[in-house]
C-alpha cells in the first residue's frame, strides 16, 4: 500500500465512522474503485484506522468517558451509574453476534457491493425519517438502550451506518438529539477497543510475520484518520441537534443507487 492509498484509507475512515453514511460500506466501496484489486488495507491497517477514530472519540469525550468509568466504580446508585449501565446494556447485542458469528460477518467485507448499496438505500431511509421525527426530550431507559443496541448490531452490514441507525432509532425513540449522538458514539468505543484487542491476538498468534515493514502508510493512515475523526465527530453532533440528516439521506440514496448500478453494469 502507498502513501496516497493510506491517507486516503484514513480520510474515509475518519469521515465515515462519524458521518451516518457507514464507514465499513465507504472502505468497500473505495477499495473497489482501485483497479487490479490492489487497494485492500491488511488487518493491521485495518486495526490502526478503527483506533484512530475510537482514540478520537476518547477525546471528544474525555469528560463522559471518565463520568461512565466513575460511575461504574464508585458503586452508587446514582444518575452517573445508570448511564454506565446503560452503555453495557446497548453492547450486549453486537458484542455476542460479533464473537459468535465473526468469521461469517467477515464474508460481507469480500466485495459485497450490492450488499453495501442496498444497505445504504436503508440508511437513508432511516435518516430520511429520522429527520422527520417530532423533537421531544424523553428520559433514555434500559429498555431504550437494548433497543438502540440491537440497532448497532444489525450496522455491522457494511452499508449500513452505526451512527445512523443508532441515532436515528435513538431520535425516533424520543431522545434528545444530542444526547442521541453522544450516546451513540460513546456506546461504541467499548466494542472498538475489544475488537481490536481480539484481532491484535489473531495477529500475534499468526506464524508469519513480515520483515522490512514500512510503517509510514501505517503512520500516516492512523493520523488522518485521527484528525479528520476529531473533526467529524464535533461536526456530526452540531448537525445532529439541528436536525440536518436529511442531506446526509440524499447522499446514502444517490451512493447506493450508484453501487446498485455499478454490479450490474
Amino acid at each position: 500500500m502507498d502513501l496516497l492509498q493510506a491517507i486516503i484509507l484514513g480520510i474515509v475512515q475518519g469521515l465515515t465512522e462519524f458521518l451516518p453514511v457507514s464507514s465499513s460500506g465507504h472502505i468497500e466501496l473505495v477499495k473497489e474503485l482501485f483497479p487490479n484489486g490492489n487497494f485492500k488495507p491488511g488487518k493491521e491497517m485495518t486495526i490502526l484506522l478503527h483506533f484512530a477514530t475510537a482514540l478520537s472519540t476518547c477525546v471528544i469525550f474525555r469528560k463522559e468517558i471518565a463520568q461512565i468509568i466513575r460511575g461504574l466504580f464508585q458503586f452508587k446508585n446514582n444518575e452517573e451509574l445508570h448511564f454506565s449501565l446503560k452503555i453495557i446494556v446497548s453492547m450486549i447485542p453486537a458484542a455476542i453476534v460479533g464473537l459468535k458469528y465473526d468469521d461469517l460477518i467477515e464474508t460481507f467485507f469480500e466485495g459485497q457491493i450490492l450488499l453495501v448499496g442496498c444497505m445504504l438505500l436503508l440508511t437513508g431511509t432511516l435518516l430520511f425519517v429520522a429527520d422527520r421525527a417530532k423533537q421531544t426530550n424523553k428520559t433514555l431507559t434500559f429498555g431504550n438502550a437494548l433497543i438502540i443496541g440491537i440497532s448497532q448490531m444489525i450496522a455491522i452490514l457494511p452499508g449500513i451506518s452505526r451512527s445512523g441507525a443508532t441515532i436515528s432509532t435513538s431520535v425516533l425513540l424520543g431522545i434528545d438529539r444530542e444526547k442521541a449522538a453522544r450516546f451513540s458514539f460513546l456506546m461504541v468505543v467499548p466494542l472498538i477497543f475489544g475488537k481490536i484487542a481480539k484481532d491484535a491476538i489473531d495477529i500475534i498468534k499468526e506464524p508469519s510475520i513480515q520483515e522490512n515493514i514500512n510503517y509510514l502508510p501505517y503512520i500516516l493512515g492512523f493520523v488522518f484518520a485521527f484528525v479528520t475523526g476529531l473533526l467529524a465527530c464535533t461536526w456530526m453532533i452540531k448537525l445532529v441537534k439541528s436536525s440536518k440528516l436529511y442531506y446526509f439521506s440524499i447522499y446514502c440514496f444517490i451512493v447506493g443507487i450508484a453501487a446498485i448500478i455499478y454490479t450490474f453494469i
